[in-house]
């Protein structure tokens, strides 16, 4: 089965307005899938910026999140605070917004719009990594300890000594480290200078020679660390160095401006220079974890030895002399913290069962369900295990999660006593003017009235979730490999302490700029790196935004119509490229638009919105060959092709105002099939498919049968003709 990389769960936002609270989306559902295409589709203020902005954390002030779940790796996005929110922001799930000129700073060069993310990111990355080692190694200490003296063995200072000796072999290899990706960095900052000079001699360009050498043998000299630069190599650049010394010489002699076009004889020894460079960034790394420990224990620091070497010396010195036994007492403090968090899980269960029961009804004393929530907290947390190679964040979030929904409930029915009382006042006043003979030109803001029953099914939903993860977890319990944990877990933390001396140096960062420039198709990138937003075309700037989305590589990509401001060939040129990089990233794409002919050829899977609420969902090929509701009709009648020679149908009518949502099915007003039901009552999700639902009443049995506008059947013959000479 397709893996759902995200889900959307009966998700409802409103905004409060001066004139009412707008009910912008409406209980919607649906998941994306990993690497696949989902577009959802729909008039201005159908809710899907609303729903795009949602997923990223990023809703207005105004936005009210009445109901549903967001789920993204185990997490309900929704419930994250925004602090853990910019782990997933940018990193995980990026964003293209409509307008590439809006979208970017007029002021700032182009370059930095597309650096900055980069290094801020960078910094909380390894200030959060730095955090989850030393927590985790303590979790760690304090199992083992635990699992010995369950044995009746108080081993706590062997143990507490293991683990220091650990942390302080792991500083050991980020010193290390460290410094080797000091060098590795003023490489490729040497290396960007290079490309620069050398891209700018190919053009012809007067230079600063003399600054430019002085500057370059600055740098040589900080590259020097003795695991990057090794005997042989040091070598080699000393004697570049040399050259550029007697190159600047013989120039000084010759009196040669100093701005000047860089002869041939120069340009061959500065590409010299950039092979050697390449060469050292290319280079095989030592395993800093294998070599912090070897260092600290011997005179010999392997720097003359091949890296391949040097691994396997290290690792068997730190194998023989630490590693096998510090794995055999990491294993019983991961067996007795899974036991724990097992025992812990089952008791859980029985918990949850209670809450199950307990909110399968309407609440009635606030006192009692808050202290049902506030048991979660004492109930949950002795469940979560920390020595798991992924800790459940349903769980994690759980508490807070259930305390914040009843608390909710209760402020929703406090809130809606309120607002009836409001209501009928206003309704009284207006009533009584009219009675009166006066002339009443305002309506009644209709009552907010906050569905009681929504709340509690979100909170059953809650329950439900992190009770199925717990069940089917103990079902599989006697599963788990704790040796291939153990493994899994010394490399978490190899992998943690890498990250944190992970720098990205602001010109390590233009590169990978003008790389991704590259990529999105930016011609000669190294010269428009430092030009402004108004120096580009609008194919352009879009070309820029995806770059700045993909500058973190994320898992996930929304288009929030990423074409609409585009001219017809640009667009094509735009979804060209959304859809190579989908490919060539293996990325998963929430595509926004209004057009479903933009999205024919790209989406997987389309869901059709109207009013705050998905009206027809399905395969790329159900809506297209087999549309069902009469919203989705009119989308295709307006939709022109080459073929088609009737005049296209416009949508009669505007969206209703969702200050006063309709009864029943909100594309009623609009719709000419529409059945006196379709006015008292909200149609529910029909089934076609397996793959294909549309929420209209025509699908119910006992509807009139209506075939499909003439345009559209006419055109769907059309392209199945087309494919079936083409497949001849």
């Amino acid at each position: 089965m397709e893996q759902n990389i995200l889900e959307v769960k009966r998700l409802k936002v409103s905004f409060r307005t001066n004139n009412g609270t707008v009910k912008a989306v409406r209980d919607i559902s649906f998941n994306l899938k990993k690497g696949k295409t989902l577009a959802i589709v729909g008039e201005s203020g159908s809710g899907k910026s609303v729903t795009s902005k949602v997923i990223l954390g990023i809703s207005a002030g105004n936005a009210i999140i009445e109901g549903g779940e967001v789920l993204y790796d185990g997490k309900d996005i929704i419930k994250l605070t925004e602090e853990e929110m910019c782990n997933i922001r940018g990193d995980k799930i990026s964003m293209i917004f409509q307008d590439p000129l809006s979208s970017l700073n007029p002021i700032v060069r182009i370059g930095n719009q597309i650096t900055e993310a980069m290094i801020l990111k960078n910094k909380e990355k390894r200030k959060r990594n730095r955090h989850l080692f030393n927590s985790t190694l303590k979790h760690l200490e304090k199992n083992i300890v635990a699992a010995y003296l369950e044995e009746g063995q108080d081993v706590k200072k062997e143990i507490k000594g293991l683990c220091k000796e650990f942390n302080g072999f792991n500083i050991c290899g980020i010193k290390l480290e460290n410094s080797f990706n000091n060098s590795f960095l003023v490489t490729q900052d040497l290396i960007d200078d290079v490309e620069d000079f050398l891209f700018l001699a190919s053009k012809g360009r007067k230079q600063n020679v003399y600054s430019f050498i002085k500057q370059t043998m600055r740098l040589m000299k900080n590259i020097n660390d003795p695991y990057y630069l090794r005997k042989e190599d040091a070598e080699t650049m000393n004697k570049l160095s040399s050259d550029l010394e007697a190159i600047l010489q013989s120039l000084k002699a010759n009196k040669v401006d100093k701005k000047s076009i860089p002869d041939e004889e120069f340009v061959k020894k500065i590409q010299e220079l950039e092979a050697f460079l390449r060469k050292l960034v290319a280079q095989e790394r030592p395993n800093f974890f294998r070599y912090g420990y070897y260092t600290m224990h011997n005179e010999d620091k392997l720097f003359d030895v091949d890296v391949k070497t040097g691994n396997e010396k290290a690792l068997n010195y730190l194998n023989e002399n630490f590693m096998n036994d510090f794995l055999k007492h990491a294993k019983k403090g991961v067996i007795y913290s899974y036991k724990a968090a097992l025992e812990a899980k089952k008791n859980t269960v029985e918990y949850l069962n209670e809450m199950k029961q307990y909110f399968s009804t309407p609440m009635e004393d606030k006192k009692t369900a808050l202290d049902n929530a506030n048991k979660a907290k004492s109930i949950i947390n002795p469940s979560l295990d920390y020595l798991c190679l992924r800790v459940d964040t349903v769980a994690a979030t759980f508490p807070g999660a259930l305390k914040d929904f009843v608390k909710k409930y209760f402020k929703a029915q406090s809130e809606n006593i309120k607002d009836e009382k409001r209501y009928e006042k206003q309704n009284a006043k207006r009533e009584t003017l009219i009675a009166r003979g006066k002339k009443v030109d305002w309506k009644v803001a209709p009552k907010k009235d906050i569905d009681l029953e929504d709340v509690r099914k979100d909170i059953e939903s809650l329950i439900i979730r992190l009770l199925g993860n717990y069940e089917e977890f103990i079902a599989h319990a006697d599963e788990i490999d704790f040796d291939e944990t153990v493994v899994g877990l010394i490399d978490q933390f190899k992998e943690q302490a890498s990250n944190v001396v992970y720098k990205i140096s602001k010109k390590a960062a233009k590169e990978k700029a003008i790389k991704l420039m590259e990529e999105v198709g930016i011609p000669e990138p190294r010269l428009r790196y430092k030009q402004y937003p108004f120096e580009f075309s609008g194919g352009m700037r879009q070309r820029i935004v995806i770059a700045i989305a993909l500058s973190a590589d994320p898992e996930i990509l929304i288009c929030d119509e990423p074409t609409t401001a585009l001219d017809v060939t640009i667009q094509a040129q735009i979804l060209e490229l959304i859809n190579k990089i989908k490919e060539e990233r293996q990325l998963s794409i929430i595509f926004i638009t209004h057009d479903l002919g933009v999205v024919a050829n790209m989406a997987d899977e389309i869901a059709v919105m109207y009013a705050g609420k998905i009206v027809e969902y399905g395969t790329s090929e159900d809506i297209f060959y087999d549309p069902r509701h009469p919203y989705t009709w009119a989308l295709l009648s307006s939709m022109p092709d080459l073929d088609t020679k009737e005049k296209l149908e416009a949508i009669p009518g505007t969206p209703p105002n969702m200050i006063y949502p309709p009864k029943g099915d909100a594309f009623a007003a609009r719709n000419r099939y529409a059945m006196r039901i379709d006015f008292e009552e909200q149609p529910p999700m029909f089934k076609v498919s397996d793959t294909h639902y549309a929420a209209t009443w025509l699908l119910h049995p006992n509807a009139p049968k209506v075939e499909i506008p003439k345009i559209i059947r006419e055109r769907i013959q059309r392209m199945r003709g087309k494919e079936a000479n083409n497949g001849k």
